[in-house]
């Protein structure tokens, strides 16, 4: 029978993870002395021991060195410890240290297998194949000692019989990344192994006003509810959950004060979607609505429509149009927003400790802020707001004089730059895949020619990613997030087989062909004042790779990812 683990016992920092035949032994090496953890490989059930198998001297078990257990995943027959393997200390979170995960890795605990039917193995196979692709979650952090999933108002609120809780139950469970691979650790009352993981970004700087050393912190944590990636998850679930929700908290430190501010980003919360076919841009598809298509103009319009019914004096809406008023290069242009919200910040405020960690001041309301992704525009948006609420807390600490900037600091301003650039970046790639765009206002403060030729190449890679990885990535997300939940009696069915072209049509070849056409079609260009005959030549080139183009963009199926998860439980 399993001891019950002390709720007051801190997590383990360090361990060891040796690896025997028939099971992985975790053993706690920080110091702490406490009971190892004995994972069997057969089905994956747990139990503590205080004292560690006898090692077999012809087979010598391997040991290695871990910094904490992410979880446990149950798939058709077996089960999957998933574990960190190195880690990287980005700075700290209100006093403690954060790290990043720097590598993941899954044990199977599938000795069962072998005597499943063949069927079983085979899909047990592609399942437990996805969690390759687990292993390489970008963006993801964790702490011993505090928790990551709260603000700091709301840990600064928190009581204190709740500060006393172990930290996974202190953990806002919208933001905890690891929430469902925890559960049979949960149910086995292991505490201290039970190490709470966010996904998002984490980044910070120290720059000098004058005498003043200031200390900025910003840190995002992505809701798991509706996550996973562009195109593939979009709009909001009927629970009200959006994709790509992102909670972002900028906190700064300057002379034993401290203040956070906090902002959120989200989908248009309407019940909409985009199907990947092919095309650069999909036609938005509104579910459950009477309209069944339109642009991005037809979306706005209907959550416009939607907010009519609920505006009031705590909750307003703005409709920015951001390419219509700043274009491609006129960013600063964004202050005409700012002018619009500006009475709203000043009256929702932020959270301003004093040097006795005193409460002086509370944030009463969140800017929401997004486009169609909630990327670019919306990472362009959300700066230039934090900036805005940088400036008037040096105000208030009379660091700053009325009419000072964080402008007026070149190094301030460079490092706040870079701050918001890189969150931008992370979370960017986490939902699409790549970089954001539009980054090089961020990060210079203005469109740089270098700028938008990056630009281009992170639009096209998205485009790749969005119809021919992310269906994938996306089903390993919805595995380790409880999403789909793997069962025998629904996942025991024969996959179809294709044939045909379907079973040879790839994008890569068919881009070649594509870019093999119009090459041929350039070169023949280049020769038609030297002979007529080369028109005829580069119309057919060019002809040829319009048809090739044209059947990738009808038969988009045939060239997309993998055969999808069957429809998820949320």
């Amino acid at each position: 029978m399993m001891e019950k683990a002390d709720s007051g016992q801190k997590l383990y920092t360090r361990m060891r993870l040796w690896e025997f035949p028939d099971q992985y032994v975790i053993e706690p090496t920080d110091g702490s002395h406490g009971s190892s953890l004995a994972v069997s490989r057969v089905d994956g059930s747990m139990q503590l021991i205080d004292k560690l198998p006898d090692s077999n001297s012809v087979r010598v078990p391997k040991i290695r060195t871990i910094f904490g257990v992410v979880g446990i995943l149950k798939l058709l027959a077996g089960s999957y410890l998933m574990v960190i393997t190195d880690r990287e200390c980005v700075g700290s979170y209100l006093g403690h240290p954060i790290f990043k995960v720097s590598s993941l890795k899954v044990f199977p605990c599938d000795h069962s297998l072998k005597n499943s039917p063949t069927e079983q193995k085979k899909m047990e196979t592609e399942f437990s194949g996805l969690l390759n692709i687990a292993e390489r979650t970008p963006g993801l952090y964790f702490s011993y000692e505090t928790n990551l999933t709260l603000s700091a108002q709301r840990l600064h609120d928190l009581g204190d019989e709740s500060k006393l809780l172990p930290l996974w139950r202190q953990a806002e469970p919208r933001f905890l990344w690891n929430n469902y691979m925890l559960e049979g650790l949960i149910d086995s009352k292991l505490d201290p192994y039970l190490l709470p993981i966010v996904q998002g970004s984490f980044h910070h700087f120290q720059a000098a006003i004058g005498k003043d050393i200031i200390d900025v912190t910003l840190i995002a944590r992505r809701c798991t509810r509706r996550n996973g990636t562009r195109m593939w998850r979009r709009g909001a679930d009927s629970d009200g959950y959006v994709a790509n929700f992102v909670e972002t908290e900028q906190i700064m430190h300057l002379n034993g004060f401290t203040a956070s501010f906090v902002q959120v980003r989200g989908s248009i919360p309407l019940l909409w979607e985009q199907i990947v076919d092919l095309t650069y841009k999909p036609k938005f598809e509104l579910v459950r609505l009477e309209e069944s298509h339109g642009g991005e103009g037809r979306l706005s319009e209907k959550f416009a429509n939607a907010m009519q019914h609920i505006v009031s004096d705590d909750l307003r809406y703005w409709h920015f149009d951001f390419h219509h008023i700043c274009g491609h290069v006129h960013f600063e242009r964004l202050s005409i927003l700012y002018e619009q919200i500006v009475d709203f910040l000043d009256r929702n405020g932020y959270l301003l400790l004093n040097e006795k960690g005193e409460k002086m001041k509370e944030q009463l309301g969140v800017v929401r802020t997004n486009c169609i992704d909630c990327l670019d525009r919306t990472n362009v948006t959300q700066s230039m707001i934090a900036r805005n609420m940088l400036e008037g807390q040096l105000r208030r600490l009379g660091i700053f004089a009325a009419e000072e900037t964080i402008s007026s600091h070149p190094n301030l301003d460079e490092c706040f730059k870079i701050l918001w650039a890189n969150h931008g970046d992370d979370i960017s790639i986490q939902y699409s895949g790549t970089a954001a765009l539009k980054g090089d206002f961020v990060r210079c403060g203005k469109r740089t020619m270098q700028g938008i030729a990056k630009d281009g190449i992170n639009a096209l890679l998205r485009y790749y990613f969005n119809n021919f990885v992310d269906g994938t990535k996306q089903d390993a997300i919805d595995l380790l997030q409880g999403h789909y939940i793997v069962s025998v009696s629904r996942d025991m069915t024969p996959s179809s087989q294709k044939g045909g072209l379907e079973a040879v049509a790839s994008f890569p070849l068919a881009l070649s062909f594509v870019l093999t056409g119009f090459f041929f079609a350039t070169l023949s260009l280049r020769q038609v004042r030297y002979d007529l005959r080369h028109l005829f030549f580069s119309v057919i080139w060019a002809g040829l790779s319009v048809a090739i183009a044209a059947f990738v963009r009808a038969n988009g199926r045939i060239f997309c990812n993998r055969p999808r998860l069957h429809k998820p439980r949320c």
